[in-house]
């Protein structure tokens, strides 16, 4: 277990676009007005467990369900093809107004499957082929610090941007979230029949 800063760095920034907390901002937003408040800690400190433990566990537990990675990344595209779908045409598919709901917002789907959600997990998977664990558990918290602050600005971000910008980052964020579902899908489902 050696600690390179260029791993460090590396794994970083492949897990940050994959995270994509930035182009969350609208996403966490709609979740916000249904839920009444995110805990911002709370959340961070969720995601950042799921990683870890899949860091150092997940292919393990994985293989012992005998589900493939492939599969894993599959499902976890639909999902984040239905958060896009609702972002785009304003629908509602995930019907989450009862009181439980609400109260595990921070958990679900901030923290999962949001933040560390299957693309997270699979692209995990992929660092840990490449780098040594250390550095990408280094990498997946300083990811986290950067979503913990995101999510602690929210209501600052939101003055900001106003009503029009943030229905405008919905529609491009939307967009973005089905192109990388797609791909997700595209790159995985072939996989799964070879």
């Amino acid at each position: 277990m050696n600690f390179d800063i260029l791993e460090v760095g590396k794994a970083f920034m492949v897990l940050f676009a994959v995270i994509d907390i930035l182009g969350s901002i609208p996403l966490i937003i709609k979740i916000k007005r249904k839920a009444g408040d995110i805990h911002a800690l709370k959340a961070s400190l969720v995601a950042l467990g799921i990683m870890l433990a899949f860091l150092f566990l997940g292919e393990g537990i994985l293989g012992f369900l005998g589900v493939e990675v492939e599969a894993f990344a599959v499902v976890g595209s639909l999902i984040l093809f239905a958060l896009g779908a609702e972002m785009i045409f304003g629908i509602q598919l995930f019907k989450d107004d009862d009181e439980q709901s609400l109260k595990i917002a921070s958990i679900v789907p901030i923290a999962f499957p949001l933040i560390a959600g299957a693309g997270t997990m699979t692209t995990i998977v992929s660092l840990n082929v490449e780098y040594q664990p250390i550095n990408i558990a280094i990498a997946i918290f300083l990811n986290m610090i950067i979503v913990l602050v995101v999510l602690k600005l929210t209501k600052r971000i939101e003055k900001l941007l106003g009503k029009g910008g943030i229905a405008i980052l919905q529609k491009v964020f939307g967009i973005i979230l089905l192109a990388i579902a797609v791909k997700l899908f595209a790159d995985n489902a072939k996989l799964l029949f070879v």
